[in-house]
């Protein structure tokens, strides 16, 4: 049992002691004796033992208040041991303001509900989720709604002309950019310009280890670190020397880049965010290139950029990306005008 719920139990107990106790003369059927012990215990407590009670009363008294002292003493004990105002400690870190674009899709909500079950467990986060669509989700909000998280629910369409077509490769044309930017947009209109915290972008399809968002919370300018599975490699990673500075990037992909690093490799502190209105992303830019585009804004040179994950040497994130489930039988279904099988079941 861990020590907030003895400290609950002791407090429950205590609670039935006192229900118990002037309930057991009811139940001998000694009602003025019950109604003189309970006028005695509010009257009284503090005082000493209250006159005028039969030694049965007193006896009674003089065990309630033992074990009424017992589990107030226990309840004491337990507090001081446990984390006090956890919630309030919580509250005073830095926020980490996590954006992550969807669409609808087959694996949606698997990927939401397995991110949602990670961002549930880092304190002092706040969810944006940004969909690429007309108008929001009934599947979306109420997988919000569900992770009991403070979130904010919003959606952009991306013109058809820059959406991938069907068997177009998906790294041809830029995605999220307009649902990153919508994000961005709501967090200049709604987010004080000198709170404490981060802006992280964190897609989907990733998988992360909670060390991550330890690692960010207290970035100063842009905090960096190496993405698993990423770029054809087994890491994409920044490259530091002895002093702990970044001097380049190990990637294979266009190494030139000037921040040749993926989405999910790195956090922006939220006060430099808030300084920089210009920052935002595009998409007529270079294939690859989003990231640069993004981080000119807020960095000028990898003097300014702080590696994280023990000098960027821990992977505390993946490039997951799930893949499309085949769902042959579905389309066959579809072709034989037969209902499909997720009629009125949320998949």
């Amino acid at each position: 049992m861990t020590k907030n719920r003895k400290v609950a139990f002791a407090g429950a107990t205590l609670l039935l002691m006192v229900w118990c106790t002037k309930g057991y003369w009811t139940a001998d059927g000694n009602e003025r004796v019950r109604d003189r012990l309970s006028m005695a215990y509010n009257d009284d407590r503090g005082k000493g033992i209250p006159i005028n009670l039969s030694s049965e009363a007193k006896a009674a008294f003089e065990h309630r208040e033992r074990i009424i002292n017992s589990l107030k003493l226990e309840i004491s004990k337990l507090e001081k041991g446990c984390p006090s105002n956890k919630l309030e400690k919580d509250s005073q870190l830095p926020k980490i303001y996590a954006i992550t674009p969807t669409y609808k899709r087959p694996v949606q909500k698997a990927e939401l509900t397995r991110l949602s079950h990670t961002l549930m467990l880092v304190p002092n986060l706040h969810w944006v989720i940004v969909e690429d669509a007309e108008k929001k989700s009934e599947l979306v909000a109420n997988l919000l709604a569900r992770t009991g998280m403070p979130y904010t629910h919003l959606h952009a369409v991306t013109p058809a002309t820059w959406k991938i077509k069907p068997k177009e490769a998906w790294y041809n044309k830029p995605r999220g950019v307009l649902q990153r930017n919508a994000a961005l947009a709501w967090l200049r209109a709604n987010v004080r310009s000198d709170e404490e915290g981060v802006v992280y972008f964190a897609d989907d399809d990733n998988a992360y280890a909670l060390e991550v968002f330890d690692e960010m919370r207290y970035v100063k300018t842009v905090g960096v670190w190496p993405v698993g599975l990423v770029g054809g490699l087994m890491v994409e990673r920044p490259k530091v020397n002895a002093e702990g500075k970044v001097v380049g990037w190990l990637t294979v992909w266009s190494p030139n880049r000037p921040f040749a690093i993926d989405m999910a490799g790195f956090a922006v502190n939220l006060k430099l965010f808030m300084s920089k209105p210009e920052g935002k992303f595009k998409n007529e830019v270079q294939k690859g290139y989003q990231e640069s585009e993004f981080l000119r804004h807020f960095v000028t040179s990898l003097d300014d950029v702080e590696p994280k994950a023990e000098n960027c040497t821990k992977v505390y994130v993946w490039h997951t990306r799930t893949e499309n489930p085949p769902l042959r039988e579905e389309i066959r279904l579809k072709k034989e005008a037969k209902p499909p099988s997720d009629l009125r079941i949320e998949v």
